[in-house]
């Protein structure tokens, strides 16, 4: 069974704290963006755990029925084991609302959760934002949220040649993510799968053809 648990932000919520600390540090707005944008998606994933099942094995992994899944809003196109779940929420920031969209899919009898994501910036910012000062932000928060050690990283580009980056980390429980994100119309996109080390063996074609599947469609 996977958990995922969306953390609220109300009253001193931990946003305003987070953007209270990087004020101090006397960063603008446009800087400070990225971070908090980066900070939603992944305290989002803060709390995603797989549950642990004697009974994984790559026989499972190849039982998985793997489809094309098309967003709702036709922005991307992936390989899924079955139908994801699918949930949204919207949160208001000082800078305006930033909308959060999550696709989950997860095998049963495996350890490995495979996640969609992605979030678009209030107003203009995105069109304006470094693409490489996003996606280097939204690493950064995904380590220190998750409080993992980075074990791989590389820029990679979509095949429409949008910028992109791809990193692997492990937290203290031993939990591995694999993380493609591309920075695509001012919108963050995000194609992850957490799994433990002993499932990820297992796992390697799958994950492997899983982030190689993912496909950003710009919008028109």
């Amino acid at each position: 069974m996977l958990l995922l648990v969306l953390l609220g932000y109300n009253g001193s919520s931990q946003l305003e704290v987070i953007s209270v600390s990087l004020l101090a540090t006397t960063m603008t707005k446009k800087a400070l963006l990225p971070l908090i944008a980066a900070g939603l998606v992944f305290s989002s994933f803060a709390a995603v755990e797989v549950n642990q099942q004697q009974t994984a094995t790559a026989q499972a992994a190849k039982k998985s029925q793997w489809k094309v899944f098309n967003s709702p809003d036709g922005s991307f196109k992936i390989l899924m084991p079955g139908m994801p779940k699918s949930m949204s929420e919207t949160k208001k920031t000082f800078m305006g609302e930033i909308n959060l969209n999550i696709f989950l899919a997860k095998p049963e009898k495996q350890q490995v959760a495979y996640v969609v994501a992605y979030n678009d910036f209030p107003h203009s910012y995105g069109k304006l934002a470094n693409p490489q000062v996003v996606l280097n932000n939204a690493r950064d928060m995904a380590l220190k949220t998750t409080k993992s050690r980075l074990i791989s990283q590389k820029n990679v580009r979509s095949y429409n040649n949008q910028p992109g980056k791809e990193f692997e980390y492990v937290n203290s429980a031993g939990k591995i993510t694999r993380n493609r994100m591309f920075f695509a119309q001012g919108r963050l996109y995000q194609a992850m799968v957490i799994t433990t080390k002993k499932q990820e063996k297992y796992l390697g074609k799958s994950i492997r053809g899983y982030l190689n599947s993912f496909q950003v469609v710009l919008r028109r």
